[in-house]
């Protein structure tokens, strides 16, 4: 058994005593030093690993075991305040902040017998989806994408099993997508956000990542209680969807857009998330066309809402650290402050009725199945990207541009890696669902995992 098994196979081995903790942690520990040059870790926390891993091998010597996760080796986003380590949202700003607790979802996974690895790179502040710091472990001239990548690189370089990451506008969903691994952005509010620094208070998620959709289901049920410190944490429990997805599509309505989400869609993205939509309907899925609403207002409403919330939030360090910002987010802080408080009223108005329009297409259909991303994982340093009708988007726009509904109106969402591009590259499919309905979500996108695995 080695560090490239997943959550299951690694926790049923630790259960039986095929494996121990501390064999699995080194392992991981092994994996980060050797593989430095990706820049998946931003700090790895050696000494506090180990004690994790002595300290759980102990445990199950005594008859303790803590569950699934018992013993595995974790990463988490930098922006995810872990307890003695070092974790400065990747930014200049915070450096040498070293956190004297654990955010509300490390202390979870700390619970159900985690061990954690160390803080994961972020594109500064998460306000980026190519993560500069870091490299993909598929093609190191290509982005990780952002702004997860740190936690994505590590996922799919066998560093650890699972990661934490955050999506404010597909910072889970898209490096996920990109280095072909699962990540998860739950409904809104349905994990908590304290100790988490914030991109934008009302599109923020935090949320696990993982290789496969069983091992994301466990480490979803990992945070079962809900934290009450948190006044944007919602009152519904997690539940555990892990023994419930194997049942596959039978019976689930698909939404299959027509419109929007196949739009300027790299024709190998589109051709792995067509058949990834066959796969369902041959499942036992109902596949129902629908017409996406209100898509000439995802883009304006997403970025009327995230840029001054993210403002406001770093209005203090920016008129006191300014040098310390990066110049792509100083830009972007310092152009928040420009927006002005009707703007914003009108993006929340507007983001008001997409939901509700959201809401009334999914009255036909269970989940919506969609492209992660318009593109593969393009070249480091590419910032713009040129389709066949001639216009042009930026890299940003582009990988934003799939994932911004499901922030814009809570829904869960989850990338599932379903095939790979004529390059060899990871295409990532999306499945969105309705709030709370994560168990829905989950048993389409293992159905998509099942149909994408060789043989």
């Amino acid at each position: 058994m080695s560090i490239s098994s997943t959550i299951t196979e690694s926790g049923a081995a630790i259960a039986s005593g095929q494996l121990s903790p501390i064999d699995l942690v080194e392992q991981s520990l092994e994996a980060t030093d050797a593989l430095g040059s990706l820049g998946a870790f931003a700090q790895v926390d050696v000494d506090g690993a180990r004690e994790q891993a002595a300290r759980l091998t102990h445990e199950l010597a005594a008859g303790h075991h803590r569950g699934p996760l018992h013993g595995i080796p974790f990463g988490i986003k930098s922006l995810i305040d872990v307890k003695g380590v070092e974790s400065t949202s990747s930014s200049a700003v915070r450096a040498g902040r070293v956190p004297t607790e654990d955010a509300a979802v490390v202390t979870a996974l700390r619970r159900s017998g985690a061990v954690i690895i160390g803080s994961t790179h972020s594109h500064e502040f998460a306000y980026g989806l190519t993560t500069p710091t870091t490299r993909n472990p598929h093609d190191v001239d290509r982005i990780p994408g952002g702004s997860s990548g740190g936690s994505a690189a590590a996922l799919a370089s066998s560093q650890v099993l699972g990661a934490l990451g955050t999506d404010t506008g597909g910072s889970i969903r898209v490096p996920a997508a990109l280095t072909g691994v699962v990540g998860l952005k739950p409904t809104y509010g349905l994990l908590p956000s304290a100790g988490v620094a914030s991109l934008s208070w009302s599109l923020d998620h935090v949320g696990p990542m993982a290789r496969t959709v069983h091992d994301t289901a466990l480490v979803l049920a990992a945070f079962g209680d809900r934290h009450l410190r948190d006044s944007a944490s919602a009152t519904r429990h997690v539940v555990d969807v892990a023994s419930d997805i194997q049942h596959g599509g039978e019976g689930l309505r698909v939404g299959v857009p027509t419109n929007f989400f196949f739009d300027r869609v790299q024709p190998g993205v589109e051709n792995v998330a067509r058949a990834s939509i066959e796969a369902l309907g041959e499942a036992g899925a109902r596949l129902v066309p629908v017409t996406v609403p209100m898509s000439h207002l995802y883009h304006p409403t997403q970025w009327g809402l995230m840029v001054p919330e993210a403002s406001a939030y770093h209005q203090e360090q920016l008129h006191t650290s300014a040098d310390l910002y990066g110049s792509d987010v100083r830009g972007l802080l310092e152009a928040g402050e420009m927006f002005l408080a009707t703007d914003y009223v009108r993006a929340q108005r507007a983001r008001t009725l997409i939901a509700r329009a959201w809401d009334e297409m999914f009255s036909t259909v269970d989940v919506l199945v969609a492209p992660s991303t318009p593109v593969t994982a393009t070249l480091v340093g590419q910032e713009v990207l040129t389709w066949a009708d001639g216009t042009s988007e930026s890299v940003s726009d582009a990988y934003v541009r799939l994932s911004a509904p499901a922030n814009l109106t809570g829904r869960p969402a989850v990338s599932v890696p379903a095939g790979t591009d004529a390059e060899g590259l990871p295409v990532g499919v999306q499945v969105i669902g309705r709030p709370f309905a994560e168990r829905s979500l989950l048993r389409a996108a293992a159905t998509i995992e099942k149909a994408a695995l060789p043989g």
